[in-house]
Parts: C-alpha cells; sequence; structure tokens
C-alpha cells in the first residue's frame, strides 16, 4: 500500500489532480477539500488509498490524514462506495462530517447528492461510535478566482466527472454565479451539490 506521495502538481482540477514524482504522473480522484489545500501550489504531498477493481486501478488522494481515514470510515458502511465518499467529503469538511456524525445530523447528510435517508441513517449508526470530535482541524479556505468563464467551466467539468449531467451542472453554476459573482470555483462547486 501506497502512505504517501509527495512531487510537482502538473494539473489540478476540483475533482482531479496529476502529481509527477521521479518521472511518474499519478492520478488522483480528490475532494473539493483537497483541492482548495492545493490550489495555487506547485507541489505537494498527498496521502494515498488504492481502489484495485477487475476493471479499474483507481488512486484517491487526500490532502489530510483525517480526510484519508474519514474516506476509509465511509466506504466501510454497506451502500457507500469511493465515488459516494468522495461526494460526501466534497460537500462536507472533515471537522464538519466529525460534527455531523457526532450529532447525529441526518439531515446534513441527505442534502448530499445520491444520500438518501437510509444510507444516512447507515452511516450514522455505523460510525458513531468511531468517530469522536476533533478540534483544531484546519478547514482550508481560499480567495475568490478571477474570470467567470474559467470558473464556470472548472465548476461544470468537475460536476460532470462527479457523475452529474452536464445541462443540470451548467444550470445550477450559472445560477449561483448571478447571486455571487465573486465565489470561489470550490465554493460553486459545493453550493451545486447541494442543489442537484
Amino acid at each position: 500500500m501506497i502512505e504517501y506521495i509527495k512531487g510537482e502538481i502538473v494539473e489540478l482540477t476540483p475533482a482531479r489532480m496529476i502529481l509527477e514524482c521521479s518521472g511518474i504522473g499519478y492520478e488522483f480522484n480528490i475532494s473539493l477539500n483537497t483541492y482548495s489545500a492545493y490550489n495555487g501550489k506547485s507541489a505537494g504531498k498527498i496521502y494515498v488509498y488504492e481502489v484495485i477493481r477487475e476493471d479499474a486501478h483507481l488512486l484517491f488522494g487526500f490532502a489530510e490524514k483525517i480526510e484519508r481515514e474519514l474516506f476509509l470510515l465511509l466506504t466501510s458502511v454497506s451502500g457507500v462506495g469511493p465515488n459516494t465518499a468522495r461526494m460526501i467529503l466534497s460537500s462536507l469538511p472533515p471537522s464538519e462530517l466529525i460534527q455531523v456524525i457526532s450529532t447525529k445530523n441526518e439531515t446534513a447528510l441527505t442534502a448530499v447528492k445520491g444520500i438518501g435517508a437510509k444510507t444516512a441513517q447507515r452511516i450514522l449508526v455505523d460510525l458513531k461510535s468511531k468517530v469522536k470530535p476533533v478540534e483544531g482541524i484546519a478547514v482550508s479556505s481560499t480567495s475568490p478566482v478571477p474570470g467567470n468563464t474559467a470558473i464556470v467551466e472548472e465548476a461544470v467539468a468537475a460536476l460532470v466527472m462527479l457523475g452529474f449531467q452536464k445541462a443540470a451542472s451548467q444550470k445550477a453554476v450559472n445560477t449561483i454565479l448571478k447571486g455571487s459573482p465573486m465565489l470561489a470555483v470550490e465554493q460553486v462547486i459545493k453550493t451545486a451539490l447541494r442543489m442537484l
């Protein structure tokens, strides 16, 4: 198992990162939290989780160990796969997700696309004893990115990569930016995740 990879960030989108280490480019599926942590940086250290299936070998990358631990806990719940876990971590920062689980906030979980009442209840029941409130977890925040066209394209591309239809994603992103034109791309995507 790979613990982490340190290298140069060659490509970074809200759902994907390519990190070059010793001449090899590793593609990672990432959450918005990880995107926020590395946005604007040229190098980084990413914690890794490998998913090896018959038809694919996928790498999931995380800026912090706590996010990877939450990902592993989420995927241990019946009915929650890697992409659903990534969607949850894109909608809720690690500190907020810990609070949601420890306070049994079902409403916050069902607000995430693809999480129904039964799955939310299963997550809360299965993880309640495994997750303890942790203080001092830093939540990344980034400054607004200039140029609405680039933000629209990047946000729509990320939503499509997360499994949403392009037309619906475009409509949601445009609606969000009409109301708040100075939002950073990850904030636009987080808001769109709650709308779609």
